[in-house]
């Protein structure tokens, strides 16, 4: 049996990055996180489970000098 991917909203998001959500829809345009829009406008983003971990990771391993204000950690 596959396992299915969770899929999280934008303030599920928010919550793990400990960030504003108007800070994750911001990344989700940039194309600096990965995310898919469902129904349109009114059911919004939905990003996957691997996809922020990887951004915790990656944020994870850059040196503190480096990392900006809008950093998720």
């Amino acid at each position: 049996m596959v396992a299915m991917e969770e899929f999280l909203t934008v303030p599920e998001v928010a919550a793990r990055l400990r960030v504003s959500t108007e800070t994750v829809r911001r990344w989700l345009r940039a194309g600096k996180l990965k995310g898919v829009q469902i129904g349109g406008t009114r059911v919004g983003y939905r990003v996957r489970g691997s996809d922020v971990e990887k951004m915790i990771a990656e944020a994870e391993a850059k040196p503190a000098s480096s990392q900006r204000e809008t950093s998720p950690l």
